[in-house]
Formats: structure tokens, C-alpha cells, sequence
């Protein structure tokens, strides 16, 4: 049984007099019937404004309060915007207030595949959906004899999308202004950073409000991300339409940017001008390099598991494969991270980072022994040759740890399966 039913009554006309009012009222108590027990969410989707006919001539009624429309809506939240992007993203957040998956769509037939095309732009697989055809006679045309329209054009979908882009653009940031990050050992001919949780529109709670990962797993679809980066893009002035992440794996794997792209990796160089590389962090260790005299950078994601394989060095080693870099040229700053005082591991897997150093584990002997997974990422770059004073792992808030400051930072350990992404950028200047 769906825990969400919406009724789309969106652009819908029909007749003010009494039997329209009867249709109404009998197609709305069905529906009431059948899912108020088992529904936290009853909701009619409309418009503004819905199109009435008297004696021929258009007139506009608000379909909440007018011509006694209220009382057939008892048990019902009405969603009334001008745009059905407006609309579908005031539904979403209502759905994510209550915590909601399971969707019941209630739609005329032939607007059920517009319908669906806004939520696949709009909803994650997080979210199951279910369509129902809205069976309702309204000025002696049954909207369940409509036609489906099994297809939209391309043009169609590029009109929604601009749509719910608008839409987007024009919400206010959230939680504050939207704050970088920067490390001043690095030159003047990079633009680079590290992105706090602050200045994006992204609404859920362990999301909020500037996340710049979509997944399949979590409730932020992958326009409201994209918008997030838009609005990073500007701020920095980077072109978001030359921006890559890396695929995380949880190795070592690095892409040399021109070569062939792997399916998965953890770290990516570059020496092309314009393009934006990117290592998310929500714990893990969002990394930055960057040669100034080889005019090359890259970037990595570390986590536990990334650090004790060396994905570190291994970006640098492709650095200096790749373009010729010294190791005494390339500078590495460590983005915020989670710290020794909230990120734990198993005693087995804790042993190998004590093997490196036994400064990087506390409580060695308790069964779930703390790590610092900074000082093993420092300790290993210095092994391979970075000098020491071109490693920044200290100040501009670089080293708080990710987990024990929810006001800035993103934290997997902290939040759960539903947790934010901040990320490190790098990129050569034009």
C-alpha cells in the first residue's frame, strides 16, 4: 500500500456547476477510501489557477477555497504552484519531511508520461512509484477515455528540464552563504579548493545545503546537485560543463586525464587548461596537487582503505610518469576529513596502520581501536619523497574533523547512509 497518494488535477478544467462538483466529490472519496487508513500523505496536485467555464467564458477559480471546492478536498494537502517543477519539488520535500518511499500517482492517462518524465528528473531510486489512472467525467468527457501519449520529444524533455533548471536556480541558499576553502601553498595559477555543506539549496537534513553527490541510494537527484555545482562554478569561476569526479573505488586506481577512462579510480591528473577534477570527501580525505612548475595538478580520494594502499603516491607518481614532474615541486594539501577522535576500526585492520606508524592508531589494544587516517596519508607521502613543508594538512580549518562539526562539514560516520558530499577541486586557469 503506497504511504504517499498524489492526484494530479494539474491544468485540469471543469465545469463550476453542481454535477462537476458531484464528479468530483465521488472520484475524491474514492480514493480517500481506499488509502486514507494506510497513507500518511493524501495530496491533489494542481495549478494556481484551474480553468472554470460558464455560459462559454473562461473564467478562474482557486480551486481550495472557491465555489465550495473546500469541502471536497477534507483530508487532502493541495500543492497549488504555477509550474508543475514548483509543484513535484514542494511534494518531494513534504514526502522527505514524513520520511516516505512508496508513491501512489493518480494522473489522467494522457498526461501520465509528462507526469513521469518530471520525476525521473526530480526523485531517486530511493523512491518507488506507482500510476493509477484518474477515472473522473468532467464536462461530459471522461478523462479515463483520454489517450496516452506513450512518448514526449526530445524537445519536450529539453522544455522540462528547463523547467525544474529555472525552478531551481531561482531557490534561495540555504544554511548560509557558500564558503571555499583554500590553501596558500598553492599558486596563484590554480584555481582550487575545498567546499564546506553551506550556500546550496539541498533541503533533507543530513543533505543540507550544499551536497555534490547524487546516488541512486540517497533522496538528492542529480539536478539539484548539478545546480549546487552551477552555483559553485560561478562562485569560483570554473566551467562546470569541464568538471569530473572521480569514480570511487576505494583503491588506488588513478586516470591520467586523455587516456582512456577507467570504469573506476581514486585519483585523476591533469595537465589540460579549464578542466575541473574533483575528489569527493564525506570523511574520506579529499586530496589536491599541484606543480606549479610543470603546470599539472590532480586530486584523490582517501579513504582508510585508499590510504594504506597508496592512492596518495600513486597520483603522484602518475604526475611525474605522465609530465615530468620533480617531487620537490608538487604541493599536497589534505582536505577536512574525519579525525582520530571519531573514526574507528576493527583491531585487524587497525594493525596495519599501526605497522606504518604506531602514532597513527589510539587505544591499540581496545577491539575497535581510533585511527588517524592524516597522519598515515602525511607519513606515506613523505616516505615517497613530498617534501614535508610542501604537505598542508593544518589550518584553514583543513584539519576539523568532518564528523564533530555539523555545522560545516558533511560526515558518513556521523549521519548514516543518507550523508552529504563536499569535494576537493583543482584546475589549471585559462
Amino acid at each position: 500500500m503506497a504511504e504517499a497518494v498524489l492526484v494530479d488535477f494539474f491544468g485540469l478544467k471543469f465545469n463550476s456547476q453542481k454535477n462537476s462538483h458531484q464528479a468530483l466529490l465521488k472520484t475524491l472519496n474514492a480514493i480517500r477510501y481506499h488509502h486514507a487508513a494506510k497513507a500518511k500523505f493524501l495530496c491533489i496536485i494542481c495549478c494556481s489557477n484551474i480553468s472554470c467555464e460558464r455560459d462559454g467564458a473562461h473564467n478562474h477559480c482557486e480551486l481550495e477555497v472557491s465555489n465550495g471546492l473546500s469541502t471536497l478536498l477534507r483530508g487532502f494537502e493541495t500543492v497549488s504552484n504555477p509550474s508543475m517543477a514548483a509543484s513535484l519539488y514542494t511534494i518531494k520535500q513534504k514526502i522527505d519531511e514524513k520520511n516516505l518511499t512508496s508513491i501512489k500517482v493518480i494522473v489522467p492517462t494522457h498526461r501520465k508520461t509528462l507526469l513521469k518524465a518530471f520525476i525521473d528528473q526530480l526523485f531517486t531510486d530511493v523512491y518507488s512509484f506507482e500510476f493509477e489512472d484518474l477515472q473522473v467525467t468532467l464536462r461530459g468527457d471522461p478523462l479515463k477515455q483520454s489517450t496516452e501519449i506513450n512518448m514526449i520529444t526530445a524537445q519536450e524533455v529539453e522544455a522540462i528540464q528547463n523547467e525544474i533548471q529555472t525552478y531551481l536556480r531561482s531557490l534561495p541558499a540555504l544554511r548560509g552563504e557558500l564558503t571555499i576553502i583554500t590553501s596558500p601553498l598553492i599558486s596563484d595559477i590554480f584555481l582550487h579548493g575545498f567546499t564546506t555543506r553551506t550556500g546550496g539549496i539541498s533541503y533533507i537534513p543530513t543533505l543540507s545545503s550544499f551536497n555534490l553527490f547524487s546516488s541512486s541510494k540517497r533522496r538528492d537527484p542529480k539536478v539539484v546537485v548539478q545546480e549546487n555545482l552551477r552555483r559553485l562554478g560561478n562562485a569560483v569561476g570554473f566551467n562546470v560543463e569541464k568538471f569530473y569526479r572521480i569514480k570511487t573505488d576505494h583503491a588506488n586506481d588513478v586516470w591520467i586525464m586523455g587516456r582512456k577512462e577507467p570504469e573506476s579510480y581514486d585519483g585523476i591528473t591533469t595537465n589540460q587548461r579549464g578542466v575541473t577534477i574533483a575528489a569527493l570527501g564525506a570523511d574520506c580525505i579529499p586530496i589536491v596537487f599541484a606543480d606549479p612548475v610543470r603546470k599539472s595538478c590532480g586530486v584523490a580520494h582517501a579513504g582508510w582503505r585508499g590510504t594504506l594502499l597508496g592512492v596518495a603516491m600513486a597520483t603522484v607518481n602518475a604526475m611525474i610518469t605522465e609530465y615530468g614532474c620533480n617531487l620537490e615541486d608538487i604541493i599536497v594539501v589534505l582536505g577536512p576529513s574525519v579525525g582520530p577522535c571519531c573514526f574507528t576500526l576493527p583491531k585487524e585492520s587497525a594493525k596495519e596502520f599501526h605497522n606504518l606508524d604506531p602514532e597513527c592508531v589510539r587505544l591499540f589494544d581496545s577491539p575497535n581501536p581510533y585511527i588517524d587516517i592524516r597522519k598515515a596519508t602525511r607519513i606515506l607521502l613523505e616516505q615517497g619523497g613530498i617534501l614535508p613543508q610542501n604537505i598542508q594538512d593544518l589550518n584553514q580549518d583543513l584539519d576539523l574533523c568532518t564528523s564533530c562539526h555539523p555545522d560545516k562539514f558533511f560526515s558518513h560516520v556521523r549521519d548514516g547512509l543518507n550523508f552529504g558530499t563536499q569535494i576537493g577541486f583543482i584546475s589549471i586557469r585559462e
